[in-house]
């Protein structure tokens, strides 16, 4: 049970008089209509205490304001609606001083909370679940669980990462890297333009979970076990008080609907994907066969055997533990694939997926945005990447095209001139004019000015493109998207 502290004194702060019926703290609240007490065994089997305790600071908000609603439409008196409120404060304060004993016979928050409740005050706790289930208030406290961890865990972190790797991308907008296609060099481009890819993908999870939280910003509250109450409760007060933008309008799904969370967990999924993404093409480019970036010691580790090593361990564990979103994921769909209607106990299940997505995004956004804000372009390692492996021979089919030689053909004559040159050891800018002069005769000698790593990266026309030019202009935009335009010095 909890420790309590304090005095017990009248209605409102305390017991009023002895009952002749067990105190509901003595036994469970769905005990009475049985004969027996529960087997050991089932107690243990059933109880969620362990692992849903960490929704105490969301069941007492909203026991909160059930009793306030309760007290507001005379269901309850104000004295004891008063007394409530206190005795859920208090119990809230010994929760987070950690001076509340958790008592797993409790079985899960609700009965822990109100048990607790009923101890400090007396009987005016015991009319707080007046018109509520533990089926609505479980759903109320897994949305504002949801919409809590959206809005005070995961969107500042996306936000913080994408912060990192704009700051990042800003001193490195006139670096120049090679990019890749099916992990062989394809075109160059400015690796500010590499970083805020990164940003694009996090910006199209933000808004995910933005789209999520409309859908998850609904009170179920009011709806009962699954047929809501005769009695003139005020389901739309509760949601006011709780800051949702509505109802559930069907107390059926209300409190068997759990598709919030699968929606949650499917944009952590996805953002989990871009996280393991970065991860694997920094891991590729922090190994010595790139060489492109180094990672600041104090996100590496060693060897326990080859003192040589320095492995980007951070990276490859994001990169891991996104298995635990994913499986996350594919858990809840599972659960709640063959449920009939409304709610069955397999949801109490839920939460252990849920929470070890929460943890594990929030975890790895954090964990990414301090490897970006320690990690540096080794830019002289770049240019002497971007002089091999053709990566202007697309330019060159451009400038070809630009000549009035339809593209196919250009691609023909390009692809010619790179066999040319990889059997001798060259690049297209050491072939001699003549040789591309013989290859075709629309070739001139401003050709120069188009072959090469860097003036390729200076040509890019297209809007989005991944050149210098347009790095820039991106580099603005998330500067002033994100809120990290600097003020000009008056």
């Amino acid at each position: 049970m909890a420790r309590q502290s304090g005095k017990q004194g009248s209605r409102g702060g305390g017991r009023t008089g002895r009952s002749s019926e067990p105190a509901p703290e003595a036994q469970k609240s769905w005990q009475a209509r049985f004969s027996q007490p529960a087997d050991a065994l089932t107690v243990g089997f059933v109880e969620s205490l362990s692992f849903d305790r960490r929704l105490w600071r969301h069941d007492i908000a909203g026991s909160i304001a059930h009793a306030e609603m309760l007290a507001a439409t005379g269901l309850i008196s104000a004295a004891d609606g008063r007394a409530i409120v206190r005795g859920l404060r208090a119990v809230a304060a010994d929760i987070e001083a950690g001076r509340f004993v958790w008592d797993p016979t409790c079985e899960d928050i609700h009965m822990a909370v109100e048990s607790a409740l009923i101890q400090r005050i007396g009987e005016p706790g015991r009319r707080l679940h007046t018109a509520r289930s533990r089926n609505d208030q479980v759903a109320l406290d897994l949305r504002l669980y949801v919409r809590d961890a959206i809005d005070t865990s995961i969107l500042p972190g996306l936000e913080d990462l994408q912060r990192a790797l704009v700051d990042m991308a800003g001193r490195y907008v006139d670096a120049v890297m090679p990019s890749y296609t099916h992990m062989q060099r394809a075109q160059p481009i400015s690796a500010a333009a590499c970083l805020l890819c990164y940003v694009e993908q996090f910006q199209r999870d933000r808004e995910r979970f933005l789209d999520a939280r409309r859908r998850v910003n609904l009170c179920p509250l009011g709806a009962g076990a699954l047929a809501g109450s005769t009695l003139p409760i005020d389901r739309r007060a509760v949601a006011r008080r709780l800051g949702f933008a509505g109802i559930c309008r069907n107390s059926i799904d209300a409190t068997g609907d759990r598709d919030f969370i699968t929606e949650f967990l499917a944009a952590a999924a996805l953002c989990g994907v871009h996280l393991s993404r970065l991860a694997e093409d920094w891991i590729l480019y922090a190994s010595q066969e790139f060489g492109f970036i180094t990672i600041a010691d104090a996100f590496c580790t060693g060897s326990s055997m080859m003192p040589q090593k320095r492995n980007p361990d951070v990276l490859e564990l994001i990169r891991g533990k996104t298995a635990r979103i994913f499986a996350a994921l594919t858990g809840m769909v599972t659960l709640t694939k063959g449920l009939p209607q409304a709610y069955n106990r397999d949801l109490q299940e839920d939460k252990i997926h849920l929470f070890a997505a929460h943890d594990t995004l929030d975890a790895s956004l954090r964990a990414a945005a301090a490897v970006v804000r320690h990690t540096r372009f080794n830019t002289a390692r770049l240019t002497e990447a971007t002089r091999r492996g053709f990566l202007d021979a697309t330019v060159l089919a451009e400038y070809l095209v630009g000549r009035g030689v339809p593209f196919r053909r250009a691609h023909q004559i390009v692809g010619r001139l790179v066999a040319l040159a990889e059997r001798d050891g060259r690049e297209l800018g050491d072939l001699s004019p003549e040789e591309m002069q013989a290859a075709c005769d629309r070739i001139g000698p401003d050709v120069r000015q188009w072959l090469g790593a860097d003036n390729v990266v200076r040509r890019y026309r297209s809007e989005g493109n991944a050149g210098t030019v347009s790095a820039a202009a991106q580099l603005r935009y998330w500067r002033r998207t994100l809120g990290m335009t600097r003020r000009r010095k008056r």
